[in-house]
């Protein structure tokens, strides 16, 4: 099974913001996801430093800054 990737930092409300969609999701359908926190990678930090939080799925970026549950349904459903 796929499983989303996000990419966020600690104290990023936007990044809380989208685990708990995340979360939402694992619930409803059972989809994973695999947090990692760019601080602890300077290429992480370079690439998704302004963009954070980043989802991915299936290794393409899907949504940046704002995460919106419907839209992400929306993608796992193509």
């Amino acid at each position: 099974m796929d499983t989303f990737q996000l990419y966020s930092r600690k104290k990023c409300c936007l990044c809380d913001q989208a685990k708990l969609v995340l979360e939402e999701i694992k619930t409803e359908m059972g989809i994973l996801y695999e947090e990692i926190d760019i601080d602890y990678s300077d290429e992480l930090t370079e690439r998704y430093g302004m963009m954070i939080p980043v989802v991915q799925w299936q290794g393409e970026i899907v949504q940046y800054g704002h995460v919106w549950k419907d839209e992400l349904l929306q993608r796992i459903k193509r």
